[in-house]
Formats: structure tokens, C-alpha cells, sequence
């Protein structure tokens, strides 16, 4: 028996024409669940009639169906982040709206959370996308995260996975970065698993994203690898080289002063000196990064807890403007 209380967060963005087939699946599945659920909404500033569609939708199904408008389209991680913080359930359901996504694997989804883990990642072993410019930069970009990561996953990329809320409510969301969540999870101790899900042809309207998008994800990257192994203590890595920078230039300038009392050289002639001040400058400046790094780190994640988003108003919602 699963008894937490369950949340279903889409993110939507000109995805009119599925969504009333995806809100009949989603009713189908859920309704088969032992626990309390919601379908949480997150239109992302569609420019078609999304919006609408999820208003009539939500005003159908007051009980079970709840609608985030957000001002403008601030992208996918930004429209998750919103759907988790407008959200109730203890378990975290996030899926796309194409309907290239099942419903079905849902239930399949939560009784492997039942034993035991925090995190579960849907993997499209037969992925139906185009393999030159989705499948194979996908399966690229999988390898490299999950070598600079550590949370080994074979599809980092499915939307589908499921999370159990005290494991993702730890951190913001930025960028690109809902796609490195089970990264996050896997750093504060989450139990992180992988099972097998089914993936379905676009029928409807276009994807959104491209080739483009590879450069984010590996600037993302970069970040997350920060945030990760850095991001309580930063001055360890701006701090390390720093050190060893003005230590190699302290050697530089040691060793001219000796040669100058051994040889009468004069230290100042020697190209060496301007390159033993400019290591010892850049270590010092190093350093000084990482202390400021620190400062904003406190001040920026701590203090100010500033949203990735801003909403527009909220429907079947504790408050609606």
C-alpha cells in the first residue's frame, strides 16, 4: 500500500492538442493508485491556447487538478521548480506533456519507490527520437555527466522520474539544470535508481528543443560539478591554485635573489622576475576569488532564496490573482 500523498508536475509549452488525451491517461493511471493525488499544471508562456485548455480542464476537475501560469516562458527547469514549490505531494512525479511519455509507467514508478529509494529515472531504451540530432548527442552527453557526477544513469534526459520531495527541496533550480536533479539528490544522499520505461513518437505539435541546446547543458554541467564538489566551500577550489601559483613565484623570485648574491646577476634584468610577480599577483587574486565566492554563496543561496520564476496567477490554487 502506498499511502504518501502523490504530485504530478507538467511543464507545458504549446502543447494544446495533447493535453486532453494526457489529462484522460493521467485520470485513467491515477485513479488505479492507492493514495491521495494531484496533477499539477506549470504553462511556461505558451503562445498558443494552452493555457486555455488548462483553465477549462482545471475548472472540470477542481478536486484533482491544479494550474501555474507563469508571466512569460522562462524555460523548462524554471517551469519544474514552479510546479514543485505550487505542489503537495510527498512523492514527485515530473513527466513532459507531449504524450511522448506514458502514464502508465507511473504505478510501475512507485512501487520501486516503495523499496526504498529517493529517486527514480525513467530510461528510454527504445527511444523514438531522430539519432543524429536527439538520440545520439543524448546518449553523449548521459556519459559525460554521468562521469563528472558520479550518479552513473543511462538516460539522464527522460523527463519522467520520480522523487520523494525531502531529496529535491535542497536547492534551486537554474538554466538547463532539471535534468541534473537525480545529480543533486544523489550529492545530499539519495537512494538513485534507473528502471525501464516506455517512449512514444511525437504526434503532436514539434520538440523544442535541438542541437543548440548541447552547449548549455555542458555549461550546466560545469556548474552543477561546482555546485556539487565546491559549493559550501568554493575558496577550495579558487584557494588551492591560488596557493600554488604564489608559492611557484615566491620559488621564481627565491631563486633569483640567490643567484644574484652567487653570480651578481641582477634580479630585475631577468625575464623570470616580471614572471614570478605575475604568478604571485594571480595567486593572490585567486585567492581573493574564492573568499569572495564564499561571501556570495552565503549571501545569494542563503539569504535570499530568490525564485527562478514569477507567477501569474494560480488556479484551483490557495490563491488566485
Amino acid at each position: 500500500m502506498f499511502m504518501d500523498e502523490l504530485s504530478v508536475v507538467i511543464p507545458v509549452y504549446n502543447e494544446s492538442e495533447s493535453l486532453h488525451e494526457l489529462h484522460e491517461a493521467l485520470h485513467r493511471v491515477l485513479e488505479t493508485v492507492d493514495t491521495p493525488w494531484e496533477i499539477v499544471y506549470v504553462d511556461d508562456g505558451s503562445i498558443d491556447v494552452s493555457v486555455q485548455v488548462l483553465e477549462s480542464l482545471a475548472a472540470e476537475d477542481k478536486a484533482h487538478t491544479r494550474v501555474i501560469a507563469l508571466r512569460r516562458n522562462f524555460g523548462q527547469t524554471a517551469a519544474i521548480a514552479a510546479g514543485i514549490d505550487n505542489s503537495q505531494g510527498d512523492i514527485i512525479v515530473i513527466m513532459d506533456a507531449d504524450m511522448q511519455n506514458d502514464p502508465a509507467d507511473i504505478p510501475m514508478m512507485l512501487e520501486k519507490m516503495q523499496e526504498g529509494y529517493d529517486v527514480v529515472s525513467g530510461w528510454r531504451i527504445q527511444r523514438k527520437d531522430t539519432f543524429i540530432t536527439r538520440t545520439l548527442p543524448s546518449r553523449i552527453a548521459n556519459g559525460l555527466i554521468s562521469w563528472v557526477t558520479g550518479v552513473k544513469l543511462h538516460d539522464y534526459g527522460c523527463t519522467l522520474k520520480a522523487y520523494r520531495r525531502e531529496v529535491i527541496t535542497g536547492f534551486r533550480l537554474y538554466g538547463e539544470m532539471h535534468r541534473f536533479i537525480p545529480a543533486y539528490a544523489g550529492y545530499v544522499g539519495a537512494r538513485v535508481t534507473e528502471v525501464p520505461v516506455q517512449h512514444h513518437p511525437r504526434r503532436f505539435g514539434r520538440t523544442k528543443y535541438g542541437l543548440e541546446r548541447i552547449g548549455k547543458v555542458i555549461l550546466d554541467l560545469l556548474t552543477v560539478k561546482f555546485l556539487i564538489s565546491y559549493g559550501h566551500k568554493p575558496n577550495y577550489l579558487f584557494g588551492a591554485p591560488g596557493m600554488a601559483m604564489m608559492a611557484l613565484g615566491s620559488l621564481l623570485l627565491a631563486y633569483l635573489v640567490v643567484r644574484r648574491i652567487v653570480t651578481l646577476v641582477s634580479v630585475f634584468e631577468s625575464p623570470f622576475f616580471p614572471v614570478s610577480l605575475m604568478f604571485m599577483y594571480m595567486g593572490f587574486q585567486s585567492i581573493l576569488m574564492g573568499l569572495l565566492a564564499e561571501l556570495q554563496v552565503r549571501t545569494y543561496h542563503e539569504a535570499q532564496q530568490k525564485p527562478t520564476y514569477t507567477i501569474r496567477r494560480i488556479i484551483n490554487g490557495s490563491s488566485e490573482s
